[in-house]
């Protein structure tokens, strides 16, 4: 995740930066969903059931210390589907692990609202589109007005719920006006992310937008976080996915505080790019590890091995070579001067189109004089 709006307010402001002394683990905790989105990575079945216990789960959160996990942002599937999940969370935070939520909202209600404000540090609501568009890309009608009422039910109990966007052909018309809404209904924060070739996305490579229309789209995105910084608006704005969106928002920066151009990219450099394997992992409803969601390859199964013992095996080739930093990638990132800011972007992109780990990122957007160089 690429924290843009964190970045300006704190170089800006001289303020140390956040680092979070850990990794992040996305636990997809259920394979069940009561949507059919068209993106979705996991092939979420309404019909299935849990493979996880909650005696399994709990039992792993020192598993979890052990290796270094900080952040465990709860997904599905719906993750709202367990009657277990206030239990897993609250047992995680009492572990001193950040909680993120992220839902669709539908089972969002009056008797679990504070139960969710409770034992979650963050809610993340997906709104991909105006209406009839989310309706049709989340797979129900009325889906739109619900996941509304949920926000509203959140904030109205004194929590905080953003917004989770994800960027496709058949929702970028909605893109301008997911801010619009954004600032109407006073979310504090929007997700704008990028589509990775995988699960639900790999057979639907025809849904993603042009390179063109990306750079005009992370253009806005990085204008409106600079833009709600001056004028006071208190939304904060992420992307993921793109790291490249990282020397887009330098280039601007820099137009704008030319004396502290050298500290963001200190900053950036200290980020590091796209970190799954190294800061970000994956979890999966059968207990399956992945570098990240949309990795095309298992690295072990914590209901076989502990799962300290796969998140920390220096011999484990995927992880040591995913952990160099910068990465080894060929094609044009291997003559890039600024791969030590992305990293080399997505591997399952990267796999999906070439059947290589360590090509190139096919959804690179950089010219090639932003390549050679800042």
């Amino acid at each position: 995740m690429f924290r843009l709006s964190n970045l300006i307010k704190s170089v800006t402001a001289g303020k140390k930066e956040r680092v979070l002394n850990g990794s992040i683990v996305i636990w997809n905790f259920t394979n069940r969903c009561n949507l059919a989105c068209h993106h979705c990575y996991s092939y979420a079945d309404p019909s299935s059931e849990d493979f996880l216990s909650t005696e399994f789960i709990l039992n792993s959160i020192p598993e979890l210390l052990k290796a270094g996990i900080k952040f465990v942002i709860f997904s599905g599937g719906e993750p709202l589907i367990r009657k277990d999940i206030f239990q897993i969370s609250q047992a995680m935070r009492d572990a001193g692990i950040v909680t993120y939520l992220s839902t669709n909202g539908l089972y969002v209600n009056d008797k679990n609202v504070d139960e969710i404000i409770k034992t979650f540090n963050y809610i993340g609501i997906s709104i991909d589109g105006i209406e009839d568009v989310h309706d049709k890309f989340r797979g129900l009608k009325g889906a739109y007005q619900k996941s509304l009422a949920a926000i509203a039910l959140i904030q109205e109990h004194g929590g905080n719920a953003g917004i989770r966007f994800t960027i496709t052909n058949e929702t970028k018309e909605s893109f301008y006006s997911i801010f619009e809404l954004a600032e109407r209904i006073g979310v504090d924060k929007i997700y704008i992310s990028h589509l990775v070739y995988s699960g639900r996305g790999l057979d639907n490579l025809k849904i993603d937008i042009s390179k063109e229309e990306r750079r005009q789209f992370v253009e806005f995105i990085i204008d409106k976080a600079f833009e709600y910084i001056r004028d006071g608006k208190d939304i904060d704005i992420v992307t993921g996915n793109m790291e490249m969106d990282a020397l887009i928002f330098l280039e601007k920066f820099s137009e704008k505080y030319p004396e502290l151009r050298d500290e963001m990219i200190k900053r950036l450099k200290s980020w590091g790019g796209n970190s799954a394997g190294r800061k970000l992992g994956n979890i999966d409803w059968m207990g399956r590890v992945k570098p990240d969601p949309f990795f095309p390859f298992y690295i072990g199964n914590m209901t076989e091995r502990p799962f300290s013992d796969i998140w920390l095996d220096e011999e484990n080739d995927i992880l040591t070579k995913l952990r160099k930093f910068p990465r080894d990638i060929s094609g044009i990132c291997s003559e890039c001067n600024v791969i030590d800011i992305c990293n080399g972007g997505s591997r399952s992109r990267a796999y999906a189109i070439y059947d290589d780990l360590w090509a190139q990122d096919p959804s690179c957007y950089l010219t090639d004089k932003e390549r050679k160089g800042i």
